[in-house]
Order: structure tokens, then C-alpha cells, then sequence
């Protein structure tokens, strides 16, 4: 091989090692987004049982469905 031709395939070389490191850095970033917004699911639905158990108890005082939404929502 000749001098130029070694300069050619080390600078591919080095091409393709950034490339497979950019792309193992956003899998990375990928798999870290998909926990965040998988653990934001989890408090949503703790955040729905809690809204449901506060308009069943508001609906046991005898107030009416809307009413029990509107002051679980922060209404008066």
C-alpha cells in the first residue's frame, strides 16, 4: 500500500469510530428519555386514583358529579 492510500483508510477509519459513537451516545440519551416518560406515566396514574377516590368521597356527601369534579378540581 501507498502512503496516500494508508491516509485514505485511516481517515474512514476514524470516520466510522465517531459515527458508532454518536450513534451508541444517542441510544443512550434515547433509553434515558423513554425512563423518564415511562416513571411521568407512573405519577399520572397515581395522580388519577387519587382524583377518583376524592370525587367518590365528595359524591358520598350527596353533591352532585359535576360539583364533586369542580372541587376535587380546586373549585369551591
Amino acid at each position: 500500500m501507498t502512503d496516500e492510500n494508508k491516509k485514505n483508510c485511516s481517515s474512514k477509519g476514524k470516520a466510522m469510530f465517531a459515527y458508532g459513537i454518536i450513534q451508541l451516545g444517542s441510544q443512550v440519551i434515547s433509553a434515558v428519555a423513554l425512563s423518564a416518560i415511562a416513571l411521568s406515566f407512573c405519577s399520572i396514574k397515581k395522580e388519577a386514583t387519587v382524583f377518583n377516590e376524592c370525587v367518590e368521597d365528595v359524591q358520598a356527601t350527596g353533591t352532585s358529579s359535576s360539583g364533586a369534579v369542580r372541587f376535587c378540581n380546586g373549585g369551591n
